[in-house]
């Protein structure tokens, strides 16, 4: 059956590697869970191994994780003969704002502040125009001597 013999916690090289090494014959298919869900693969979240033998070496790789990433990270090994799995902690950021929730109420308030400050600099720019255009009307068309051209 499979053997997990190396789990290792994140390390940041070219991407964030979560470091593996799997024993098994025949050799086991690999998948994994995070915080107890499958792991789909992306772009972002990928595995890269290579077999030698009996035994599988490589990487869970991350590109560019956020706080969202980080949870448990658990690899299960399976063949014919049994299954494996271990589990390690993958930390990569902190959450932005700790203790600040913010609810849809709250950013109702800052939008509607926004708005409020948008219309006010609209009104204004539109009564400033209106005064200049009624300024040069009344005193841009007067001819300084009195002459009509």
């Amino acid at each position: 059956p499979p053997r997990i013999l190396t789990l290792e916690e994140p390390v940041l090289h070219l991407d964030h590697c979560i470091a593996f090494a799997v024993h098994g014959n025949p050799a086991p298919t690999l998948h994994w869970l995070h915080n107890g869900q499958v792991l789909r693969e992306t772009e972002i979240i990928h595995m890269e191994f290579y077999q030698q033998g009996e035994v599988s070496e490589g990487c869970l790789l991350f590109n560019k994780p956020t706080h969202y990433n980080n949870g448990n990270y658990t690899i299960v090994a399976t063949n014919q003969l049994g299954s494996a799995n271990q589990t390690i902690k993958g930390h990569f950021l902190e959450k932005p704002f700790p203790g600040r929730i913010f609810t849809s109420a709250v950013l109702t308030q800052v939008f509607s502040f926004q708005v409020s400050i948008a219309v006010g600099l609209a009104a204004f720019a539109c009564v400033l125009l209106v005064v200049l255009f009624i300024m040069i009307n009344k005193y841009g068309r007067r001819s300084k001597f009195g002459m009509k051209g």
